[in-house]
């Protein structure tokens, strides 16, 4: 950070947004993630040693991952260098880092770099930074909202703690919005407010545990709201309503709420409610899902919990996973949201599912037997000589095109996988087959 730099953010620190403003000075001003900066915890303690190590800090937005990293800058015997990884190209980070070496060298100094949204940077650019994190020339601290483990290649995160941080808590929220309501210096607590309960309440609630999103609707409530004949802006429901024209679609790609989301979309599905799938299916989509996981999420769920109770459920599943493909986005979600009715609206059934779940159970046991002999394979020279394929019957010789015969191992002989259920057409099914096993008996 050079002295322009600094200027620039003491101005802030005074003018800039009050999410800027608020940011923590040191670990026991920091809010959240008690996990990590609690007293006798990791980073609080490496932080009173002065002993800092490179890290990935992973979590949403608003949770204190950049606030961090300023307080290691600020705790810490070293130099503090910050960049956006969508803005710095191979060229620049290979002269930071030779900074680094040459201050490590003449200075005995150590240099810390934040890399902020480390996932965006490519795998040459990674590859840069192996050797000066191994090597300790830099302290590496990179902040990421995608999960490190699918986007960061695995040398460099070997070389790395990846930290988590999560959603801040209600009580996390409500201190960090007292602390804006009461701070004179950096926060707004010169100004005569008079904030409801249930408007910061609800702000906390919309907020999804991002304090960026909750400070953001505090000071635009306070532009917005006119102050009273005494001199007092006041703030109720209605006015922390009008701050946040849309409460924000919490949804991590890679981690708890990617899963939660579409766990809740599957069962949705499995439990014939349409109205819920769309609400799921619009939440993913908003939040800017790859519209092909979502594709892939509905022909799995047609073939394991519609199956062959309704077997165009798979049909349709697959014809608006290509199309979708062909389409692309926007007009794509038409397609999706067509193919997850057809399956939520679909008769269900999973005996597809348990079928196979109990022949795999069976094979992985070693439970298998030898293939009978006229099942075996008797197209080649020799065969017969073996005595393959003798006794076969051909079904299509017979009426019906059926004949009784064995066709399971001798271990598993009576063994019984599939079962239809009572569900859409694999009533029918069931019926035929119990028709088959009739014939069966008669002779």
């Amino acid at each position: 950070m050079d002295l322009f730099d600094y200027a620039q953010q003491r101005e802030l620190k005074h003018e800039g947004p009050l999410a800027y403003r608020m940011r923590p000075q040191t670990i026991e001003e920091f809010v959240g993630q008690d996990h990590l900066v609690a007293p006798g915890r990791l980073l609080h303690s490496a932080l009173k040693a002065d002993n800092p190590f490179s890290a990935v800090f992973f979590g949403p937005p608003g949770t204190g991952k950049t606030s961090l990293a300023g307080i290691i800058a600020r705790e810490t015997n070293g130099v503090f260098i910050q960049i956006d990884a969508t803005s710095t190209g191979v060229g620049e980070l290979r002269k930071i880092l030779q900074d680094a070496r040459d201050r490590l060298k003449l200075y005995d100094q150590k240099t810390i770099l934040f890399i902020d949204e480390l996932h965006r940077f490519n795998k040459a650019q990674q590859d840069v930074l192996l050797p000066a994190v191994e090597q300790g020339t830099v302290i590496l601290i990179g902040a990421t909202t995608e999960n490190p483990y699918f986007s960061i290649n695995s040398p460099l995160l070997s070389r790395t703690r990846v930290l988590p941080f999560y959603p801040l808590k209600s009580e996390d929220l409500h201190k960090i919005l007292d602390r804006a309501l009461t701070d004179s210096e950096q926060g707004l607590g010169k100004l005569k407010l008079d904030v409801a309960p249930e408007a910061r309440d609800h702000w906390v609630r919309v907020s999804g545990g991002d304090a960026r999103i909750l400070l953001n609707a505090l000071e635009v409530a306070v532009q917005l709201t006119e102050p009273g004949p005494d001199g007092v802006i006041r703030i109720g429901l209605d006015e922390a309503a009008a701050a946040v024209q849309q409460a924000p679609v919490v949804y991590d790609h890679d981690g708890d709420q990617h899963y939660d989301v579409i766990s809740a979309f599957i069962k949705s599905m499995r439990g014939s409610d349409p109205d819920a799938v769309l609400h799921w299916l619009a939440r993913m989509l908003k939040a800017g899902e790859d519209p092909r996981f979502i594709a892939r999420r509905i022909v799995i769920h047609a073939a394991e919990d519609v199956g062959l109770a309704d077997p165009m459920a798979l049909v349709v599943a697959e014809a608006a996973a290509r199309a979708v493909e062909h389409v692309g986005m926007p007009e794509g979600r038409l397609i999706l949201a067509e193919a997850a009715l057809y399956v939520a609206c679909a008769p269900k059934s999973n005996s597809v599912y348990k079928g196979i779940a109990k022949a795999m159970q069976d094979v992985e046991k070693g439970n298998i037997g030898v293939v009978p002999n006229h099942l075996r394979d008797s197209s080649y020279s020799g065969a017969k000589k073996l005595g393959h394929g003798k006794g076969y019957l051909y079904p299509h010789n017979f009426k019906g095109n059926y004949v009784q015969q064995q066709y399971l191992p001798d271990p598993l002989i009576g063994r019984k996988y599939y079962e239809p259920s009572e569900s859409g057409r694999e009533k029918q099914i069931k019926r035929w087959l119990e028709f088959l096993q009739s014939q069966n008996k008669k002779e």
